[in-house]
């Protein structure tokens, strides 16, 4: 691949990881959205912990290239990179995001909703919904979403089981686009924890060159390794559970996953409504054109990006 080439994957990334970051459109949707689905599950089923018995050899010119043409054989460049864009998304928008959510709720909310409805509005033009099967894929994903939508979020816990298990659970939002890892965290009870443990982190790295003391990134670190932790576990799973999906049913898969965002879109709706004390017609005006951002944004992914392949393999 080209330095340019290599430079979109990295964008695509930030997209990815600018979309997971908040609660409503998740990055596995705009994965869809700019063309690029299809290629992080394979790598992702791809992924396979042996290789790592081949580190030994590196200290050989043929253990180095039979290292590097496994990792390129996986796909690991790739993912690297993608990565890459997404971390550099969470560590510049964590506080902005944070701070969106103390000053502007409501409007904020309407945002997602835009992101989240325009989503399933793409995709669901791209597949066939036209067999009882691919109909109940949908209604399934739908009233999934919408049941889990509605749980209320408990106060932040420091159980590092339950961060481990949140980021396992979140992370299917990077291979599953529907309702976003930000908002199975918010579910959970942990957006605002882990919100507040990755601000802390960075803020406590970013003072280490100005006389800051390293050990003050210790207590905000070890909750984001467990919660890196669980999302390897959870990504290296859920991957190849999506992909089987995908093979066997692709377009009453897809069909499900457009069931979960439109039953997703409980959520916003409900945190702007208990944002809100009093509807003025301003704030009302303000929810709606900030939707209508969220929309023109999806829209211009979808007119931009690259094509989606929505090859179906086999019906239902």
């Amino acid at each position: 691949m080209t330095m340019r080439e290599w430079v979109v994957i990295y964008l695509k990334g930030v997209c990815m990881g600018a979309a997971d970051i908040v609660p409503g459109v998740s990055g596995g949707t705009i994965a869809l959205i700019t063309g690029i689905y299809d290629r992080l599950i394979a790598a992702i089923a791809a992924l396979d912990p042996r290789v790592l018995a081949d580190l030994p050899g590196v200290r050989s010119r043929s253990g180095r290239l039979r290292l590097r043409e496994e990792l390129v054989t996986m796909d690991v460049p790739f993912l690297l990179v993608l990565g890459a864009g997404v971390g550099t998304a969470f560590l510049l928008m964590s506080r902005v995001i944070h701070a969106a959510f103390e000053t502007y709720p409501a409007v904020l909310n309407g945002f997602f909703f835009g992101l989240i409805a325009a989503s399933a509005v793409v995709i669901y033009r791209g597949i066939r919904v036209d067999t009882p099967g691919r109909v109940g894929a949908l209604a399934f994903g739908a009233v999934l979403a919408f049941l889990v939508s509605g749980a209320a979020e408990s106060g932040g816990s420091a159980s590092l089981a339950l961060v481990f298990a949140a980021g396992a659970i979140a992370i299917s939002a990077m291979v599953l686009p529907g309702i976003s890892g930000a908002a199975f965290l918010y579910i959970l009870g942990q957006y605002q924890y882990m919100l507040g443990a990755l601000t802390e982190l960075t803020n406590a790295l970013v003072a280490v060159p100005e006389g800051g003391r390293l050990d003050a990134a210790i207590a905000p670190g070890i909750p984001v390794v467990v919660f890196l932790a669980g999302a390897t576990v959870g990504l290296l799973t859920m991957a190849r559970v999506v992909k089987r999906a995908l093979e066997r049913n692709r377009m009453a898969t897809l069909g499900f996953l457009v069931g979960l965002m439109v039953g997703a879109l409980r959520l916003p709706v409900e945190e702007a409504a208990a944002a809100t004390e009093a509807l003025t017609t301003s704030l009302l005006v303000a929810i709606v054109l900030a939707a209508v951002v969220g929309i023109v944004l999806i829209l211009a992914f979808d007119r931009y990006g690259e094509p989606l392949d929505y090859t179906e393999d086999t019906a239902i």
